[in-house]
């Protein structure tokens, strides 16, 4: 079984312990790369991100984007929401389904 890693702000992050879920706080671009990196060599099959820590290193998310494993999915967080979280999602179940499935024809 792959671990669940979630990766940004502390007060985006903390609630995602009582879930049972690892917590990794980090305070800047360079902790965050670190971070990803270290947590794909280390077996995590899925990283949640902050959307703002997302946004800061968005070259390295990039490389990952093109492996099976892990798994980087942008969360809203507390601060610097961008909508790349539920953009991310909507793209992925449009994917998988085939079609917008928000779209409505009223």
């Amino acid at each position: 079984m792959y671990k669940i890693a979630v990766v940004g702000d502390y007060d985006s992050i903390y609630g995602f312990a009582a879930l049972g879920l690892e917590i990794f706080p980090v305070a800047d671009r360079k902790e965050t790369e670190e971070r990803l990196i270290a947590l794909a060599e280390s077996g995590y099959g899925i990283v949640y991100i902050t959307e703002a820590a997302a946004a800061e290193c968005e070259q390295i998310i990039g490389k990952f984007q093109e492996r099976l494993l892990p798994a980087i999915i942008r969360i809203p967080g507390v601060f610097g929401n961008t909508g790349d979280g539920v953009q991310g999602v909507k793209d992925s179940v449009e994917q998988a389904v085939g079609s917008d499935i928000l779209f409505s024809n009223n």
